[in-house]
């Protein structure tokens, strides 16, 4: 029997024997054991912890040791406390510019003491769990605050980096630069020169040699070899000065008034929580993201706060900065291959011991070497995809506001700045409503464009009164809201409309929102088209694309029959007046909704992929995928993999089959496709694609062996012949769904006809020449129609496993 072990029990209890109640344990009980991984991933961590600590605190105008401290802390502390195991925590980058703040303002010693007031403001939140609230922070502004801390930090940096001293704020720096660069000092210009050169060169080192030495870090690479050369070369220079334990200074009472004090404590606790917090969920995803991983146990955000917390409490009582999840250790700690808090702690022992055994090593370090680390990583801090991420949005002056507020002003102001902003940016886009008439072939279209709310309810009169009486007109609505005063006046105007002998057509992409009431419809479709209802029958916001219309409710007694479909004209209900998509003469129902498809692409979508369009029939197609998968009309494929023209080469065929090159099929098309999509298209990576309820392997399973295939199905399903053998191969193992066996028969067919077909594609020579060049990758995939739930394959050592496809985009 296993033991269940209560969630949030340390690791260590999953190996914890169990006895029966009141008897002793057996022996001396299991011995603590570490993975080789996270010892690895320790050492790759600590080596690059060890001179970041350094140069943040050389950074932030502190004692050198405490950088020190807080990188030992952070690591035994939060990692022994914290929600999120393998994230690693020290002095991050982020509190620089408060931490320095502070300083200059308070001293060293009410630096610390707002550093454990901070922390016990930490784990009071914590105890409130408001962890998640710290989540709703528009990334805008955190990315903007990170921005201007990063310029702030590599402003200050650079005049260490020329031989001098940083001023107090960002422009006395900018002004004293120029002064700065007449006196420069060419020795520690040199030695900045050369440690910017091997951070910047060594992560491209190539070859198989440059694979192994990229093994260590090149933060510590640079400053090693920058010191090295220093010393060989007899440079005179400031170095690294770790003044004795003895005389360390400690927390002190604080001092000075109470409201800045106050406000230095509350910036402080939010920052640090905010970006531990952000950190946390970004290692979840990075965590995922590996292959292999399996399921991965998402971070408990309060309980991480509190590690956070005690850290800092420990960090500010025992002299060291504050301490707060970092970006840099903690990637680096999951791409090591961490996989327990053990490697975190590891790493907080090694610095411990580095400090106490390492200081005349630590001495020779010139500060130059170190001041170019801390800028390279305040300038990483300003990252073009954030900028292009929230100018996509329409973030970009809430982005630009923040940096700048954090550069001229500081931390606390620039983030309050950031606010102030997105909440007007929210203001403006709720009351920003865009509203147009024009005639077009006689017909008057009004656009809204926006939230359709009762402060555009004049504009919306306005237009709509524009329509002449007895005109067609249709009205578009582009937004995802309209409040009970704008649906009042575009129904009132609707039904004085029409009863004067005006149409109406009502369109827009607003989905999931009920505008009207049943049988509110008498005299026309609602506002809203697809949202709104048809006598009893609801048109769903999907009725379009499923194509299909909803059943229209049958005449009144004493309503006069629609005339006969055979007489070519238009049928007409008199309660709706003319139904422009009715049948007409020599049209199938299917042949009506052909056209009826066509024709909402050409009026709704044509105008907004019209220029991408045009973009690609002039370059050409270059999809990056091959997605091979089952003709079966349930799959769309642009739809589950998130795609538009030009993304995807698409092969669909009854079963997503891949017959084996050389099969006779007397069908090379599906070879032919492949072999155009390799060599032609040079495409990154080809998917097979199974799917539930799939028709195909039903037939297959019911198929006896030795029938003949007289029909072109059975001769195709013959490619099927091997998914089948498989199923039945007692001794093969049998592919897996993530969480649960597969349900029947037909579903476990679906997932091994998946893992058969990825082997017949190997075995097509342009896939074999691609996968052994590395410019090719194969997947699988099985798409769960009834759930909406795609699986992704993963092969674990001797396991197939189709687990569940999770988002692992990286956040900050």
């Amino acid at each position: 029997m296993s033991a269940c072990v209560p969630a949030g029990a340390t690791e260590s209890a999953h190996t914890e024997r169990a006895h029966p109640p009141h008897s002793p344990p057996h022996g001396r009980g299991p011995r603590f054991r570490v993975a080789g991984a996270d010892l690895s991933a320790a050492v790759a961590v600590f080596l690059i912890a060890l001179p970041l600590s350094l140069g943040i605190a050389l950074a932030t105008g502190a004692p050198l040791q405490a950088g020190l401290v807080a990188a030992a802390v952070g690591g035994l502390v939060t990692g022994r406390l914290g929600g999120s195991p393998l994230q690693v925590s020290g002095p991050a980058a982020g509190l620089t510019v408060v931490t320095a703040d502070l300083i200059h303002q308070y001293g060293w010693r009410v630096t610390c003491a707002v550093t454990v007031l901070a922390g016990l403001v930490q784990l009071g939140l914590s105890c409130l769990r408001v962890a998640r609230g710290a989540l709703a922070v528009s990334p805008a502004i955190v990315h903007g605050m990170l921005a201007g801390i990063g310029v702030t930090i590599a402003v200050a940096q650079a005049h260490i980096v020329l031989g001098g001293e940083p001023q107090s704020s960002v422009p006395d720096n900018l002004q004293a630069l120029p002064a700065q660069l007449a006196r420069l000092d060419p020795a520690a210009l040199a030695v900045s020169v050369l440690t910017l050169a091997a951070l910047l060169l060594w992560p491209r080192l190539p070859g198989r040699a440059g694979r192994v030495l990229r093994r260590v870090p090149a933060a510590l690479v640079a400053v090693a070899g920058a010191t090295a050369v220093a010393a060989a070369a007899g440079l005179v220079l400031p170095v690294v000065d770790l003044p004795s334990w003895r005389s360390h200074a400690l927390a002190g009472l604080p001092e000075g008034p109470v409201l800045g004090l106050s406000a230095a404590v509350l910036t402080t606790a939010l920052v640090c929580s905010v970006q531990s917090l952000l950190g946390a969920v970004a290692v979840d995803k990075l965590a995922s993201a590996r292959p292999g991983a399996g399921h991965v146990v998402r971070s408990d955000l309060d309980r991480e706060l509190l590690g956070q917390g005690a850290a800092n409490v420990v960090s500010g009582a025992l002299g060291g900065l504050p301490v707060a999840g970092v970006a840099v250790r903690s990637t680096a700690n999951v791409h090591a291959g961490a996989v327990s808090r053990n490697s975190t702690m590891i790493h907080g022992l090694l610095v411990v011991a580095a400090t106490l055994l390492l200081v005349p090593l630590l001495e020779l370090i010139p500060l130059a070497s170190l001041a170019t680390l801390v800028m390279a990583v305040g300038l990483r801090m300003v990252s073009l995809h954030h900028i292009r991420t929230v100018t996509r949005h329409r973030e970009v002056l809430v982005y630009a506001v923040t940096a700048l507020g954090v550069i001229c002003l500081g931390v606390l102001e620039g983030v309050v700045l950031g606010i102030a902003v997105a909440v007007g940016v929210a203001l403006h886009r709720l009351t920003r409503t865009r509203i147009t008439h024009e005639e077009e072939g006689g017909v008057h279209h009004v656009h809204v464009r926006g939230q359709l709310t009762f402060l555009a309810v004049p504009r919306l009169s306005r237009a709509l009164h524009l329509v002449p009486q007895g005109a067609d007109a249709v009205v578009a609505l582009d937004g995802s809201f309209m409040d009970h005063a704008a649906y009042e006046t575009l129904q009132d105007w609707q039904g004085t409309h029409t009863a004067r002998g005006g149409t109406v057509e009502i369109t827009g992409r607003r989905t999931g929102v009920r505008i009207a009431e049943p049988g509110d419809l008498a005299s026309g479709p609602a506002p809203g088209g697809e949202s709104g209802t048809h006598g009893d029958c609801r048109c769903r916001p999907w009725t379009a694309w499923r194509n299909h219309q909803c059943d229209r409710p049958s005449p009144a007694p004493d309503a006069e029959p629609f005339p006969d479909e055979a007489s070519g004209s238009v049928a007409t209900d008199p309660r709706t007046g003319p139904e422009p998509d009715a049948p007409v003469r020599g049209r199938t129902p299917g042949g009506i909704q052909l056209v009826r498809g066509l024709s909402t692409f050409q009026r709704r979508t044509a105008p907004l992929v019209r220029g991408e369009l045009a973009r690609l029939a002039r370059e050409g197609q270059r999809p990056s995928q091959l997605f091979l998968t089952c003709a079966d009309s349930r799959v769309v494929t642009s739809m589950i993999t998130s795609s538009g023209p030009g993304d995807l080469f698409v092969v669909r065929n009854v079963g997503n089959l891949v017959p084996p090159p050389g099969a006779e099929s007397g069908d090379d098309s599906v070879a032919a496709a492949i072999e155009y999509a390799v060599d032609v298209l040079a495409v990154r990576s080809i998917t097979v694609c199974g799917h539930s309820g799939c028709g195909a392997m039903q037939a297959l399973l019911d198929s006896r062996p030795a029938s003949p295939a007289a029909t072109p199905l059975a001769r195709w399903l013959r490619h099927g012949g091997p998914s089948l053998e498989r199923l039945r191969d007692t001794g093969a193992p049998a592919p897996r769904l993530a969480g649960r066996a597969p349900a029947d028969d037909v579903e476990q067919l679906c997932l091994t006809n998946v893992v058969q077909q990825l082997e017949h594609l190997r075995a097509h020579e342009s896939v074999a020449r691609a996968l052994k060049e590395g410019r090719l990758e194969l997947h699988g995939v099985y798409f769960h129609v009834g759930e909406a739930q795609a699986y992704l394959l993963a092969e674990q050592e001797e396991d197939r496993v189709f687990d569940r496809v999770r988002d692992v985009d990286l956040a900050v």
